[in-house]
């Protein structure tokens, strides 16, 4: 019981970021274009930029949304 505690307290600790809590980028591009097309590709790329110069915490944050996503979607 008190290692589940622990867990979830730490769970619980961790920082919400409202900048790491922004539109999922393929459905934002989507709207911008189909995939593959030139719009798409712009719009994928001015995200990988913006992404990347994110900071750390930002990037663990975003890093457990996608994969929550992810589980919630059975793509694991």
């Amino acid at each position: 019981m008190a290692a589940t505690a622990l867990m979830v307290s730490a769970c619980a600790q961790f920082e919400r970021n409202p900048v790491a809590d922004r539109v999922d980028d393929d459905a934002l591009c989507r709207a911008q274009g189909q995939p593959g097309s030139p719009a798409y590709v712009a719009c994928r790329k001015d995200r990988d930029v913006a992404n990347s110069r994110m900071s750390g915490n930002e990037r663990i944050e975003r890093a457990h949304r996608n994969m929550a996503e992810d589980m919630l979607n059975h793509r694991y």
